[in-house]
């Protein structure tokens, strides 16, 4: 569909609902966020290596005692603004508590939320979201790279507002050790 056809059928405000409703309708795995500020983003469909990671560090949190209904793959979370209400979906996220039932669940009881770096998706994980999630103060971000070791970027919320960088190490290293180690 050409981007004439898609414009044609978009309403003039994208609200979290028609976010969940796009998602939801996707037959190619397309994953559909929306900025506080209201700017549609579109990212690809992970592919096997990203599944890999992800599974890997399920794996590695749930081994480690984390309940599985607080470790959630590709749960929405509700990024609040000036401007209004945005919509991120993380790779992963660990949960104080698990959240309530729902498309969008606030970013309040999020303690780490995990984004694996997709072709096209480089900007959006070390830019965008990385003033959003620390907006939204969710304590640590962590950012795997896809390059040859898969290096993991940990972040923690600093006391001025924004992430500041902790460690970064290979995820390989990363699964050596105890989560506790990097999570408060």
């Amino acid at each position: 569909m050409s981007a004439e056809a898609v414009g044609m059928h978009m309403p003039a405000v994208v609200t979290l609902d028609d976010v969940a409703a796009m998602n939801a309708a996707d037959p190619n795995g397309h994953r559909y966020e929306t900025s506080p500020e209201g700017v549609l983003s579109v990212m690809p469909p992970p592919d096997s290596e990203h599944a890999m990671i992800a599974s890997r560090l399920f794996a590695w949190l749930i081994m480690a005692g984390w309940p599985a209904e607080q470790v959630l793959q590709a749960a929405g979370v509700r990024i609040t603004g000036p401007a209004g209400d945005g919509g991120r979906i993380p790779d992963m996220t660990v949960w104080r508590k698990p959240p309530p039932r729902g498309v969008w669940s606030a970013a309040g009881n999020v303690v780490l939320a995990i984004e694996i770096v997709s072709p096209g998706s480089e900007a959006m994980d070390a830019v965008t979201k990385v003033r959003e999630y620390a907006s939204a103060g969710i304590p640590q971000y962590w950012v795997v790279d896809r390059d040859g070791a898969q290096t993991v970027t940990l972040h923690r919320l600093a006391a001025q507002g924004g992430y500041e960088e902790r460690a970064r190490m290979p995820l390989a290293w990363l699964l050596q050790t105890v989560p506790a180690d990097h999570l408060d």
